[in-house]
This record gives C-alpha cells, structure tokens and sequence, in this order.
C-alpha cells in the first residue's frame, strides 16, 4: 500500500523525510543576503506560472529498498483550489488522491483503504509542517515555502545560486537556481539529528504562453528505514482546459487512521 499511497500524494509523506546537511565545497562563494538585496529570489517569482487549470499526464517509477514499480499518473490541478491525483497500472486506477486547502484524501485499491483528514493531522504524524501550496509548488517547479517571506544565505554552488533558511537550527532547507532564468533546480530538506533527507531535482523545463515548468521531477529521500526514490516525468502538459475532479471513496474500503 505505501507505494501508491506516496504516488498518490506526489511525495506528501515523503516531504518529512530530511537527513544529514551535506557538506559545502571549498570553491563556494559565500555572500549574505540582506533585505534590500534578493534579486535570486525576485528573479525566481518573475517565473511564476500564470494558469487557471493545470493538466498533466505523467509516468512514474517508485522504487525502494525491495521493490520497485511503473505506473503512470494523471495530475489535475485548479490553481490554489484543488488538486487530483489519479495513479494507474495497466489502465486500473490504483490509487486516487483528492487535495484541497483544507483536506487531505485518498483511497488506494490494494488493501481497500482510504484517508481522509487535514493538514494539521498529517503536519503532526509527520513532524514538519505541511499545506495545500508546497504539494502544488512540489509539482510545477517552486520553492515549497514562500522565499520573499524568509531571511537565507547564499552561496554559489556548482553554478547555481544555493539559498539556505537562517532561522530554523533543526530542519534545514535549502533552494538551487540556475543563474540564467532563476529557476528552481533542487531542493533539499534536512535533519541532521534524525539523519534523515529530503532530495528534490527539476529537469527538462518547457516553455508555454503561461510559463515554464519542468517536466522531469526525481525525488529521493533517505532515512533509517531506507531510502525511496520517485522519477516522475511529464508526457503531456495542457493549460487552461476546461477539468473535471471526480472522487468518491469506493464502497467497502476501511478508513486508516492517523495518529
């Protein structure tokens, strides 16, 4: 079940796993952003995808420590309103996910469960706090949290702008943009006391009347259970259509809950 359950949500379980920081390269430049000077950042938002609706057709390969799956992955999403997540295999839908402001839920058809709850619960099972916008920035290629909103250090890093959060000494996160466009190109999400990470690459970026996206998404997250890893790549991306989200738990299935 675990399986489809992260597929389903797109790597909302996964985005509470965070491991150790790694270490920063002797040739990095380092240079502390102030107030007055965050072209990265602003550059980065001048990116930002302009659309009502967002339609994508993806595949998508799960893999971890003993077993590994191909499934692919219809993604609807009505900007800031709501977003579903249809996983199939072999054309049967396996897993479905409805996600909204304020609701979590899915239903997958292996064991017949399914879940329903807020944020504020999933927040809490998974120890980092959780919303509707980082499970829609995770998918069209921006930072989980607002970076206009935060105080980071910056540093070059392999050509690329490295954007570290100051404030919070336990779970590290840190943004990668590419100095040309300003575009999201990694992610990282660490916790160095629970050796745990979070690891999150865009690729592949296209260009539309309503913005670039990537289209080539690689999540790994390690922890000391394991490590996951999920490669999800866009075949087909439309904007603005006219989308309906149908969800509606199959009779019969038991609800799980969280604690």
């Amino acid at each position: 079940m675990k399986k489809y359950i992260v597929l389903v949500l797109m790597s909302i379980f996964v985005i509470s796993c965070k491991s150790k920081q790694a270490a920063v390269q002797n040739n990095t430049v380092v240079e502390t952003i102030t107030k007055k000077d965050k072209k990265a950042i602003e550059k980065h938002y001048e990116n930002k995808l302009d659309f009502s609706t967002l339609y994508i057709k993806a595949g998508a390969r799960y893999v971890d420590d003993k077993q590994s799956q191909n499934v692919t992955a219809e993604i609807k999403i009505e900007k800031d309103k709501q977003i579903l997540v249809s996983v199939r295999f072999l054309g049967i839908t396996m897993a479905k996910a409805l996600i909204t402001p304020t609701a979590v839920s899915y239903y997958e058809k292996i064991n017949s469960t399914y879940y329903e709850g807020d944020f504020s619960s999933l927040s809490k099972w998974l120890g980092t706090e959780l919303d509707y916008n980082k499970v829609q920035n995770l998918l069209i290629g921006e930072a989980f949290d607002d970076l206009r909103k935060g105080e980071y250090t910056q540093t070059i890093v392999e050509n690329l702008y490295r954007l570290e959060g100051e404030k919070d000494e336990n779970i590290k996160k840190a943004f990668y943009l590419d100095p040309e466009k300003y575009l999201l190109q990694k992610e990282e999400i660490t916790q160095a006391s629970e050796n745990r990470k979070l690891e999150i690459n865009y690729s592949d970026s296209k260009t539309f009347a309503q913005g670039t996206i990537p289209t080539t998404l690689t999540i790994n997250a390690v922890q000391p259970k394991g490590t996951t890893n999920i490669n999800l790549n866009y075949n087909n991306i439309s904007f603005n259509e006219e989308l309906s989200f149908p969800y509606s738990v199959p009779s019969g299935y038991k609800k799980v809950l969280i604690k």
